[in-house]
């Protein structure tokens, strides 16, 4: 038996090099179905003399897949993606002097849209998108991108921690592209529903099988006892979707079997076979727009995260001059209650010398140490709101603040409001034009509408019947040698033995088929298989395509209303802007008319104390009066840095007026520095080109500082 084995391993030979070879043909099949490369990542411009630390991860483009040359490895093994970037930009140290932070609000526009870490959890959106229409485009149902606003931020609203913070990590608030949540759970969408979609990737699938089995024969017609048979299997199948709605498979099937039953013809036997199929579907599932579905709504997914991503940027921008607001507000508070402490503390001294010589009551004395008390405490809390407010603007503009050198170090602004001489007429209709043109959640709610109308019409699609056309063509062949424990009919005489003329067409010249041989039948038409069909299958009552094609019909409807509220929405926000600056505008003028009149009531009230025509209550009267009004014109001039601001996000300009590069905050890296209008130096802080060689400003301003 040992020869008949040996014979076996080496006519199995063909056979172990037929896989070899499919299997090397494999990949190369399928490198020539897969897109070309991807493109070189998109080139960053000139550094700038400060440029921010790369965000790689974020310059990729991962809707293209990773290419099988000349790695045939490539696409099976994961990417290695950098991890986050936890350090804050150098950007942030050349701002530090002494041990200070001299900051304008154009460094703190730029420092935000470097470090900012709402930014930071937004960006990866981008990415997000990209790799869900990779996706798609292996016909796979797609998995959705955040596109809500995130602003876990703390501060920039009135009075330090006011406003809304926090939306969700990751922007989960519902937006154009998102899904909501219902009282009782999830709440699901017909967006993406639609007729089944064969994977667009080629799948190759291939078995290899050994099995050797043994039987106990019951059989009183069996020659032998235990029937010995070794069965050796390779096959492979190939299977491709197209975006029309056809489907494309191929099997290809060996096997190479031997047996000691003397009732088998041939031992050993091989046999092969194949067959490709085409099926089409006809009414469901048929053309493009049913099956790549996925894909446009997809893109259009990406699209709403790139305008996603600028409404974050022009939120936190928004949320970043608010909080500098904020600070200047704090900073100029400290000056005026400091001042407003020096005059108290005078005037208590002065009314001590006069108590001491009978000029005033003594009275007056402990009236003026309730004034210093009350300033003392004011003073207190205006410095303490302005840690507040440093401590926010540090968090707001770094990734971390543990560094002890950055979490001690004061915040000192360096810019100052300032108010037009007159204020530009725009006409109300050209405002709400510019708005309706401009605002990032009126453009996010027409993609959505575009995805919707696509998903209404392949939900449409999808009530119709299956019906599929399919066509295929196969071959057969059998090869191997004849048993030579079967007589031949030539020299015997009975039914069990070999007839050339009744044997298969390759063993009527010869006992012996090679692998090659077989493999010839199949495609010489010695055994074809070869047909064409139609399958139709009709869901009665269709409940449930009908209720998915009224709901998305639904939906859409929806979506078009929310379009038309938004819009009103935005026709009434850039209306409100507009008022309010109007009027924090004339609250500035009035404000200043009345700092102005305090200031010379104080002093023609000094004058007449020179002369006794006055008393200290009166002068002490009059200096918190104008500690009040100057306090009231810094909140003033606070508010209409706000209304300004409120203004140009209202009509979706506020990137364009501060001069802000949509690329630079989308890398992380700002080479173009940002340009908020309406903002003047401070005539008392130290340059910004240079680190000054004099000593550094008091951590408090001195007296008089400008607003």
């Amino acid at each position: 038996m040992r020869l008949p084995r040996l014979i076996s391993i080496v006519r199995l030979r063909p056979l172990y090099l037929a896989s070899a070879i499919f299997l090397g043909i494999g990949p190369t099949s399928l490198r020539a179905q897969e897109p070309p490369p991807p493109s070189p990542a998109r080139s960053t411009p000139p550094a700038a003399p400060q440029p921010a630390q790369p965000q790689a991860v974020h310059l990729k483009d991962y809707s293209s897949p990773r290419s099988a040359f000349p790695n045939a490895l490539q696409p099976y093994t994961p990417q290695e993606l950098a991890p986050p970037n936890l350090g804050n930009s150098p950007r942030i140290d050349s701002l530090m002097r002494d041990g200070k932070i001299y900051l304008s609000i154009d460094d703190a526009v730029a420092l935000a849209l470097e470090n900012n870490l709402d930014l930071d959890i937004a960006r990866y959106n981008l990415n997000i998108a990209e790799a869900d229409l990779l996706r798609a485009k292996s016909g796979a149902s797609i998995l959705g991108v955040n596109t809500g606003i995130v602003q876990n931020t703390p501060g920039g609203g009135v009075g330090g921690l006011g406003g809304t913070v926090g939306s969700g990590t990751g922007g989960t608030t519902v937006a154009a592209g998102g899904a909501g949540t219902g009282t009782n759970g999830l709440v699901s969408s017909t967006l993406g529903i639609g007729s089944p979609i064969t994977s667009f990737d080629p799948q190759l699938t291939g078995t290899l099988q050994l099995d050797k089995n043994d039987t106990e024969s019951v059989s009183v017609f069996s020659p032998v006892p235990v029937v010995a048979q070794n069965t050796y299997t390779s096959n492979f199948g190939y299977t491709q979707g197209f975006q029309w709605g056809g489907t494309l498979t191929a099997a290809f099937n060996n096997t190479h079997l031997t047996t000691n039953n003397p009732t088998s013809l041939l031992t050993p036997q091989l046999g092969s076979n194949f067959q490709f199929r085409f099926t089409q579907n006809l009414l469901q599932g048929f053309g493009f727009l049913a099956n790549t579905r996925f894909i446009r709504i997809a893109r259009n997914n990406r699209e709403i995260s790139d305008v996603a991503f600028r409404l974050q940027i022009i939120t936190t921008v928004d949320q970043i001059e608010n909080m500098y607001w904020d600070l200047v507000y704090a900073y100029e508070n400290v000056r005026v209650q400091q001042e407003s402490l020096t005059y108290a503390q005078k005037a208590l001294d002065d009314s001590k010398r006069q108590a001491q010589v009978g000029t005033v009551a003594p009275i007056q004395v402990v009236s003026s140490q309730s004034t210093v008390a009350t300033d003392q405490q004011n003073l207190i809390v205006a410095q303490n709101n302005l840690q507040l407010q440093q401590l926010l603007m540090k968090n707001a503009l770094s990734r971390s603040i543990e560094d002890p050198v950055l979490a001690e170090a004061d915040v000192i602004p360096t810019s100052t409001m300032e108010l037009p001489l007159q204020e530009p007429v725009t006409p109300i209709q050209d405002l709400i034009n510019d708005a309706l043109r401009h605002r990032a959640e009126l453009v996010e709610s027409r993609i959505d509408l575009q995805s919707r109308d696509i998903n209404t019409k392949a939900v449409r699609n999808a009530m119709l019947p299956t019906l599929q056309a399919f066509a295929y063509y196969g071959g057969s062949g059998v090869g191997g040698d004849v048993n030579a424990l079967v007589p031949n009919c030539s020299t015997t005489s009975g039914s069990l033995c070999f007839n050339p003329t009744t044997a298969p067409p390759p063993f009527q010249t010869a006992n012996t088929v090679s692998y090659a041989g077989t493999l010839n039948q199949l495609v010489n038409s010695t055994a074809p298989d070869k047909g064409l069909g139609l399958t139709l299958s009709i869901p009665l009552r269709n409940r449930l395509a009908q209720s998915n094609q009224v709901r998305a019909e639904l939906e859409y409807r929806q979506a078009q209303v929310r379009e038309l509220q938004l819009e009103n929405q935005v026709r009434i926000e850039v209306r409100n802007a507009q008022f309010d600056v109007r009027q924090n505008r004339v609250s500035v003028q009035a404000a200043q008319s009345a700092v102005d009149l305090a200031r010379q009531t104080l002093d023609a009230d000094q004058q007449k104390l020179k002369v006794g025509l006055t008393t200290q209550t009166a002068i002490l009267q009059d200096a918190a009066t104008l500690t009040t009004g100057e306090s009231n014109l810094v909140s003033a001039k606070a508010a209409y840095e706000k209304s300004r601001i409120e203004l140009d996000r209202a009509t979706g300009l506020l990137l364009d007026h501060a001069g802000i590069d949509i690329a630079d905050a989308t890398r992380g890296q700002v080479t173009h520095l940002p340009s908020v209008p309406y903002v003047a130096p401070r005539q008392d802080a130290p340059p910004a080109a240079q680190p000054s060689s004099t000593p550094a400003p008091p951590a408090q301003p001195p007296p008089g500082g400008q607003m």
